[in-house]
């Protein structure tokens, strides 16, 4: 999962067009495809351009494999909000045409009735709900007209069922009420995870069963009626948590069936089996006779193992994400193997619909699996996952062969499988490049199709720089893999102040990733020699790698982002003399802790969300599964008081401090409260120390709305500038 990760484009857009899908503007403000705004301008990336560009999203090929429908949403500065429309798309001609074209928010269009129609999430008349039309855009009509909002849907094989997830009541938090207290805005609050990411948890996600007619929607069901668990799980999960099987009889989906201080604590979601017709559920994560000790629910989360060996049938991380075969005769699903750790290995797990057998066909990959899709004879698994700081796709049988299908210096994801099997949809990005859809055949040898050019405008009018990688040798003797990313009309003969870029996650890839906020290009336009380094603790080479992290957050992963900058610094087109730390989540920690530990290298220092006071972050975040695995322990235990990651927490050098320093932080972050910054800003200016705090009131750990994505990159490259330049 992932949970500090900053670099999730896919949520990133997920999280934004969600937040305003019920947002209308008027016909005049329509927002759309800006093709102006560097008419005469510089060829050098800004701000205002990154929020200028189209950002695709969902994807569904028509049935005849030569149409299609895709989502963009679009941003407006000067409004302060977005706007998600539908575009058609002639697979053979690559001519994409727009569909909607009013102030409405719209997306998450699928073909039906063969592909004569779309049907598609609207928010027009201020509530978000189902609509059909024709494929050209035309004949619109309002299916659905809940109460609710319907925040996604999944449609039956045979289109004559559908499954709608909407919101329901949570009791975690009481809003008590007297009468003589009209006015109080008190909440009573009973357990733990009553917040959650942004936002106080008084509702969840649940889907509901209903009968589709194609023109209207009926007998609604909640398949967790009386459950009060989430599903899909938050905060960022979706459709893609629930499958049908093809025959239209049952229904997968994931659920961590826990409340509470259960649920703070545990990793342990499972892929359960809704059968339709006698709404019975089974779990097809754990078997059935409990006698496994490791299996048992009734013991306590301390007395579970979290060393299960891959053969055990008993699964107690993460299952998620479940697809069935298209003969449906099996069930695949994403599964982490130890509970409470939320970055394990995601292994594709293969499941036996008739024997319950259950096969892991990703043992041979040495990385986890993202995301990934069924071919359409049932024989092979197509999925993408990171290995040397690039996401490829690969594929796998039922063996567990795994061949890898894509190359070069980008970073791809599993889209969708067109129905003749011809080719899969992927995305593909890099640090140079923004997000569009291809066609990797999978009948022949052929090179990959580009089927959108979303950006084309800005990619034909801005210049790039170059994007080199280069292995470090580490302290203890091994070798890390960095990227260097060099500023637009680089000049090698010329001084360039350069500045470390400290990954968040803590295991979050630096791949070739296109980020609208961390974007590395924006940082390299504005005259800095950008060092990413994938030190310890990130995925994509090996599990040795990726585990040195864990209960030792200052050890070996602190002294490979020092070998990456001292290793560039040498370079005779670096000024060692001007160099900057930047980092967020995990990143500003590292800023923090570095602030303190860098020996006179670094000039000045960023921190976005990061934590400063990690026995302050022990209690004060929501989900407490993350802290109990890399923290090892609570700070007031003896095992606590003795961990390295406690006694070198970045508050307690904070006497060596010396240098400038910008705190940024959301104050709807949940995951790293806001008084993490404000405290080290704090003692930065009573130390004497140049400081600065950005507070971003309506902001989450992200930032989401245009203008405050605007302030923090002036905010952010003022503080460089006055540090590294003046």
């Amino acid at each position: 999962m992932k949970v500090y990760h900053l670099f999730c484009l896919t949520l990133l857009f997920t999280v934004m067009t969600f937040n305003e899908a019920c947002q209308s503007t008027t016909e005049e403000d329509v927002i759309g495809k800006n093709t102006t705004i560097l008419d005469n301008a510089s060829d050098i990336l800004s701000p205002e351009a990154l929020w200028a560009m189209g950002r695709i999203g969902g994807f569904a090929s028509a049935p005849n494999a030569k149409d299609a429908v895709y989502g963009v949403t679009y941003y407006s500065v000067p409004q302060n909000k977005s706007h998600r429309v539908i575009y058609s798309l002639n697979i053979e001609t690559k001519e994409s045409t727009l569909l909607t074209t009013s102030s409405d928010n719209e997306g998450d269009a699928i073909f039906i009735k063969e592909g004569k129609q779309l049907l598609f999430l609207s928010n027009h008349g201020g509530s978000n709900q189902l609509w059909v039309m024709n494929a050209d855009g035309t004949g619109r009509k309002q299916v659905s007209k809940d109460e609710d909002d319907i925040e996604g849907f999944l449609l039956s094989p045979d289109e004559s069922k559908i499954i709608l997830i909407k919101q329901g009541p949570d009791t975690s938090i009481i809003a008590e009420k007297y009468a003589d207290l009209p006015n109080a805005s008190g909440m009573v609050i009973n357990d733990m995870m009553y917040k959650h990411w942004d936002q106080f948890v008084t509702s969840i996600p649940h889907p509901f069963l209903a009968s589709f007619s194609g023109n209207m929607i009926s007998d609604e069901k909640d398949i967790l009626e009386g459950e009060p668990y989430e599903c899909p799980m938050l905060p960022f999960g979706g459709t893609e948590e629930l499958s049908w099987s093809p025959d239209g009889k049952f229904i997968a989906y994931t659920c961590k069936k826990k409340t509470g201080k259960q649920y703070a604590l545990s990793t342990d979601s499972d892929i359960y089996l809704y059968n339709i017709e006698s709404g019975e559920t089974i779990n097809l994560c754990k078997p059935q006779d409990y006698s496994e000790p490791a299996c048992n629910p009734m013991l306590s989360l301390e007395k579970q193992s979290v060393n299960l060996q891959l053969e055990t049938d008993c699964q107690v991380g993460y299952d998620m994400d479940p697809q069935f075969s298209p003969d449906g005769k099996y069930l695949a699903w994403k599964s982490m193997q130890r509970e409470g750790y939320e970055s394990d290995r995601d292994r594709l797990c293969v499941y036996d619909i008739e024997t319950g057998e259950k096969t892991y066909v990703t043992e041979s990959f040495e990385s986890g699996v993202n995301n990934f899709c069924w071919s359409n004879d049932a024989k092979t698994l197509y999925f993408a996952g990171v290995w040397h700081g690039t996401n490829m796709i690969y594929l796998t049988n039922l063996q567990g062969e795994v061949q890898q299908l894509t190359d070069g210096i980008y970073d791809f994801s599993v889209v969708d499988m067109l129905h003749d099997g011809s080719g899969l949809v992927v995305k593909r990005m890099s640090m140079s490049e923004s997000s569009d859809f291809y066609v990797l055949p999978l009948n022949t040898s052929g090179e990959l199709v580009r089927l959108t050019n979303e950006n084309q405008y800005f990619f034909d009018h801005l210049t790039m720089g170059k994007v080199e990688s280069r292995w470090v040798k580490t302290v203890d003797g091994k070798e890390e893999l960095v990227w260097v990313i060099y500023p637009p009309h680089f000049d090698p003969s010329k001084k360039y102040p350069a500045i470390l870029f400290c990954e968040g996650g803590p295991q979050s890839p630096v791949t070739q990733n296109w980020h609208y906020r961390w974007n590395f290009q924006i940082m390299a336009a504005n005259g800095y020699v950008v060092v990413a380094p994938n030190r310890r603790g990130l995925p994509g080479f090996g599990m040795e790698w990726l585990e040195e992290i864990s209960g030792d957050y200052t050890g070996l992963c602190m002294k490979d982002y020092l070998s990456a900058i001292d290793d560039v610094a040498k370079e005779p087109y670096v000024d060692e003399s001007r160099l900057g730390c930047v980092g967020a989540s995990f990143g500003g920690y590292s800023v923090y802790y570095l602030a303190g530990h860098h020996d006179g290298r670094f000039k000045c220092f960023i921190a976005h969300d990061g934590i400063y006071n990690v026995e302050q972050q022990y209690v004060e975040t929501e989900e407490q599964w993350f802290p109990n695995w890399d923290l090892k322990a609570a700070p007031w235990t003896a095992e606590g008081k003795s961990q390295k990651v406690y006694t070198d927490s970045p508050h307690l050098s904070v006497d060596k401090w010396d240098t400038p320093i910008l705190c940024i932080h959301g104050m709807k972050d949940y995951r790293i409260l806001h008084s993490q910054a404000e405290s080290a800003f704090n003692a930065a200016r009573l130390r004497g120390i140049e400081a600065q705090l950005l507070l971003l009131p309506d902001e989450n750990h992200w930032v989401l709305k245009p203008q405050n994505g605007v302030l923090w990159q002036r905010t952010f490259f003022n503080w460089l500038d006055k540090w590294l330049k003046e």
